[in-house]
C-alpha cells in the first residue's frame, strides 16, 4: 500500500527518522491505517518552511510504503539509447529546453545535434569574469548564452508552478543523476545553485555526446534552410556560423527545435522575415533589482529566530490595473550582469548553492502589456513588417537608456528611500553587483508608468514586511529579462511553428514557458511529439 500524507514538525526534529517516523504513523492511525514503525518507508517529497504567528515549523509531505518497498532511483530514471543516426533532429540551443528535448530523443535513438551560440561552461566561466573584472562584455558567450542556457550562471531555481507540463520529478531525477544534490527532490522550492550548475550541464553534455549525440559550441543559427510547397513553409536544416573561426555549415536534419531562450533578438527577427503572423505579442514584466543585507530580511522573515537558512519572500500587489511583485528572489545571493551587447545593462540575481552571501535580492517588476508599448514602437515594428516585435523593441530601448545612465557595466542604482522621495542618493550602500554601481536618479529617468507602479508597490510591500522599506536597500535598474515580449506560435496538435513546418519552438524563448524546471519539461514535451512523428506514432 502507497498513501501520501504531510506532518508538521519542530525544527530540530526534522532530521531524526525516529521523531518523523513516529508522526507518520500517528498521523496514518488517524486515517485508520494500522502499521509498525519497522513496515513503513517514507519517500520525502517535499518541505516548506511555515513562519507565521512567530514561531517556526517544517511541514513535511511523504509517500509512505506501507509493507513494500519503493523503486530505486536508478529504475526511476529513463532508459536513453545510443543514436542509430537514421533520424537527426537539431536543436538551437543548450539551455534546459534543448538539453531534456536531447535527453528525450536518446529514448528513442533518435540523434540529438545540439548548436550552441556560447561558449562551453569552462571557457563561459572566463567570459562572465571579465564583465565584472574590465566591463567587457562578449556578445555571445555570457550570462545569457553559453552551455546550460541562462540558468546555470544565474541562479539555477527549478521551482515552477506549471507541473501540467510534464513530470518535473523526472526533470529533478535526471538532474540528481548528473551531480545535483538530492534534496533537489524534496525541497519545497527546489535550487541547485551557480557554483555547481556549469559541472551538471557539462556531464550531461558529455553523456549526450556519449550516446551519439553531438554538441556544436561558439555555432550561431544564422538561417533556416526552408522550401515552400503547396504554398507551406517547411524546415530541412540550419545554416551556421562559428563566431569564433567565422566557419559557415549546414546541417541536414528531419527536424530543428528551437530552445534559444528569452535573450536572442536576432531568432525573432529570423522568424519575422520569414513568418510574421508566426510571432505574437504576449505581457512581459520590467523593472529592478532590489538588494537589502540577508540579515535584515532573515530577522523580517523569520522573526528575529536563526535560521540554518536564508529566507525567501514573495510580494504581489495591483497597482493601477497592473501586477508588481518580486521575480527570482535569491536569498543570500549575488546580482549579476546580464546584457547581451555591450550597449545595454540588464540585471538579474542568483545564488550558489549555499545562499550564504551577506545579500538578499529580488527582482521587483511591473506588467506590460502588449497595449503599453509607446506608439513609436509600434510603428516602428509595423514598418519592419512585424507588429509582434514592438515589445522587443522597446526592451531593447530601455536596456540602452539604462547603459546611457550607467557606466560601461556599472548600473545606475539608487537607495529604496530616496526612489520613494524623489531625491539622488549621495551615496550608496555596498553591493553584491562585482561590475559597480553609480549613483541615479531611476525615479526620473525610468518610465513613469513603471517607476510610479514601483512606487505604490514598494509602499504596499512595506505593510506586509515591515522594515522592506530602508535605507540599507538599494534599486538597482534595470531587470528587463524576466520573459520574452514575444511568443513563437505553435499549432495546438503537432507542436509545430504556425507558419513553418518542424520547426519546433521550446522553452522560454518560444513564450511558452518560463525557468529551468517548466523549460525543461517544454523541451521533453516537444522532444516527445517529434519522436512519435519520425516513428510513425500518431
Amino acid at each position: 500500500m502507497v498513501t501520501e500524507l504531510s506532518i508538521t514538525v519542530k525544527p530540530e526534529e526534522e532530521n531524526s527518522e525516529k521523531a518523523v517516523k513516529n508522526y507518520i504513523l500517528k498521523s496514518l492511525a488517524a486515517r485508520n491505517i494500522r502499521a509498525s514503525f519497522d513496515e513503513i518507508t517514507p519517500v520525502f517529497i517535499k518541505k516548506s518552511i511555515d513562519a507565521r504567528h512567530g514561531q517556526i515549523k517544517i511541514v513535511m509531505r511523504f509517500e509512505v510504503y506501507i509493507g513494500e518497498k519503493p523503486k530505486t532511483a536508478e529504475e526511476l530514471l529513463p532508459k536513453w539509447k545510443h543514436a542509430d543516426g537514421k533520424n537527426v533532429v537539431a536543436i538551437i540551443g543548450s539551455g534546459p529546453a534543448g538539453l531534456y528535448a536531447a535527453f528525450r530523443l536518446l529514448e528513442d535513438g533518435i540523434k540529438p545535434v545540439i548548436i550552441e551560440r556560447g561558449s562551453d561552461a569552462s571557457m563561459r566561466k572566463n567570459d562572465i569574469a571579465q564583465i565584472s573584472r574590465k566591463g567587457i562584455l562578449n556578445p555571445n558567450s555570457n550570462f545569457c548564452y553559453g552551455e546550460g542556457g541562462a540558468g546555470t550562471f544565474s541562479d539555477g531555481k527549478l521551482y515552477t508552478r506549471s507541473n501540467k507540463r510534464g513530470d518535473i520529478s523526472k526533470i529533478y531525477r535526471i538532474f540528481v543523476e548528473f551531480g545535483a544534490p538530492e534534496q533537489i527532490l524534496t525541497d519545497a522550492h527546489p535550487h541547485i545553485g551557480t557554483d555547481k550548475l556549469p559541472g551538471i550541464v557539462s556531464a550531461m553534455r558529455k553523456k549526450i555526446i556519449e550516446l551519439g549525440g553531438e554538441v556544436y559550441f561558439d555555432t550561431a543559427c544564422t538561417e533556416l534552410v526552408c522550401h515552400k510547397a503547396d504554398n507551406e513553409l517547411t524546415v530541412s536544416g540550419v545554416k551556421t556560423k562559428n563566431v569564433i573561426t567565422g566557419e559557415e555549415r549546414t546541417f541536414e536534419s528531419d527536424a530543428v527545435i528551437l530552445a534559444t531562450g528569452h535573450s536572442a533578438a536576432d531568432v525573432y527577427s529570423m522568424i519575422a522575415e520569414l513568418s510574421p503572423d508566426s510571432l505574437e505579442a504576449k505581457t512581459f514584466a520590467v523593472g529592478v533589482r532590489v538588494e537589502h543585507p540577508r540579515e535584515l530580511i532573515d530577522n523580517i522573515q523569520f522573526h528575529g529566530k536563526k535560521m540554518p537558512q536564508a529566507a525567501e519572500y514573495r510580494l504581489t500587489a495591483q497597482v493601477e490595473e497592473r501586477g508588481v511583485y518580486s521575480f527570482c528572489m535569491c536569498p543570500g545571493g549575488f546580482v549579476v550582469p546580464c546584457a547581451t551587447s555591450p550597449d545595454q545593462i540588464v540585471v538579474n540575481g542568483m545564488s550558489a548553492s549555499g545562499r550564504n552571501s551577506r545579500w538578499s535580492n529580488s527582482a521587483i517588476v511591473v506588467e506590460r502589456r502588449p497595449e503599453d508599448i509607446p506608439q513609436e514602437f509600434v510603428e516602428r515594428a509595423e514598418k519592419d513588417g512585424c507588429r509582434a516585435l514592438a515589445g522587443l523593441y522597446w526592451r531593447t530601448w530601455l536596456e540602452k537608456l539604462t547603459q546611457e545612465k550607467g557606466e560601461g557595466q556599472k548600473a545606475p542604482a539608487q537607495r529604496l528611500t530616496d526612489f520613494l522621495a524623489g531625491k539622488k542618493s549621495e551615496g550608496l550602500p555596498e553591493t553584491s553587483y562585482t561590475p559597480g554601481v553609480v549613483s541615479s536618479r531611476l525615479d526620473e529617468w525610468l518610465p513613469e508608468e513603471i517607476s510610479a507602479r514601483l512606487k505604490k508597490g514598494f509602499r504596499e510591500f512595506d505593510l506586509s514586511m515591515k522594515g522592506f522599506v530602508c535605507d540599507d536597500a538599494v534599486l538597482i535598474a534595470s531587470e528587463t529579462r524576466t520573459s520574452t515580449p514575444v511568443r513563437i506560435l505553435r499549432n495546438k496538435e503537432t507542436f509545430e511553428c504556425a507558419g513553418i513546418k518542424n520547426l519546433y519552438p521550446a522553452g522560454e524563448g518560444s513564450g511558452y514557458s518560463g525557468g529551468i524546471g517548466s523549460s525543461a519539461m517544454d523541451g521533453e514535451k516537444i522532444a516527445g511529439v517529434i519522436s512519435r512523428k519520425l516513428s510513425g506514432i500518431s
